[in-house]
């Protein structure tokens, strides 16, 4: 059975304001089990890190105060956008060419107030929502850009979206860096960070027990209103969320996931 298909009919029958209350409660039931029961504290990790974010947006509320920790203390911190965030705007090039910009510059700013420095931001470029359909050898030249990176930087760690996180440019970045990962041949700590997978996956049909089993939270107390000053310079994109959607990464912990080898 296709859950996500049966989702997305779901989605299209509820009026948007019931759907939205619905998707709240379950995400916040869910995130207080897991930070409250359903997980592990994590470690602050002094290892150099690369975070792969689909969109300008997703490191920030997925990994902003992980990247802020580290920045407090020096450790290097390179964030990669796979896509270039112009989203569905229709076919005037002009529009979708000045959203580009308009989010490109969000992102810097964003990262310049977690402290990342502009030489360490990638733009890879690739059509917003493309990623899982991407040809064969726009796949292999993608994989061989991050790679690339990887090689160039060497991080100890690499963030990058759940492999279920209920959208197809997150769930497509998941895949790519794991077989670029493979493919630079280095050994590193693969964390996974959930962007939409609580708000959209429903426990216990698409969300399984297992998924959320390794769950670890890290306390970003003390660089809260870093991340949260650098959620509000997505100016362009915040009135477009769900309402309710933003408040869960104003907290003062972020979820990851640990990746085997």
């Amino acid at each position: 059975m296709d859950y996500k298909k049966i989702l997305q009919r779901v989605e299209k029958l509820l009026p948007n304001t019931l759907l939205y209350q619905v998707q709240y409660m379950h995400s916040s039931l869910v995130v207080r089990w897991i930070l409250r029961r359903g997980s592990m504290p994590l470690t602050f990790s002094k290892k150099s890190a690369m975070v792969f974010s689909p969109h300008q947006d997703d490191e920030t509320f997925g990994c902003g105060g992980m990247i802020a920790l580290k920045r407090e203390q020096g450790i290097p911190v390179v964030v990669a956008f796979l896509t270039d965030g112009q989203g569905s705007v229709g076919e005037d090039s002009q529009i979708k060419d000045k959203i580009i910009q308009i989010r490109k510059k969000e992102a810097v700013t964003a990262l310049t107030i977690l402290g990342v420095e502009p030489s360490e931001i990638y733009f890879l470029d690739k059509t917003d929502g493309t990623l899982r359909d991407l040809e064969a050898l726009q796949r292999q030249q993608t994989i061989e850009q991050i790679a690339e990176l990887l090689h160039k930087y060497k991080p100890g760690e690499v963030y990058v979206p759940h492999q279920k996180d209920c959208h197809k440019d997150h769930e497509a970045s998941y895949s790519l860096v794991k077989e670029a990962i493979a493919q630079a041949e280095i050994e590193v700590d693969l964390l996974e960070y959930a962007i939409w997978l609580f708000w959209r996956a429903p426990l216990f049909i698409m969300l399984k027990l297992q998924d959320i089993a390794d769950a670890y939270r890290l306390s970003i107390a003390a660089v809260q209103d870093k991340k949260n000053r650098a959620i509000a310079s997505y100016s362009s994109q915040l009135e477009g969320l769900p309402p309710g959607f933003i408040k869960r990464f104003l907290g003062s912990y972020e979820i990851f996931f640990k990746v085997e080898s």
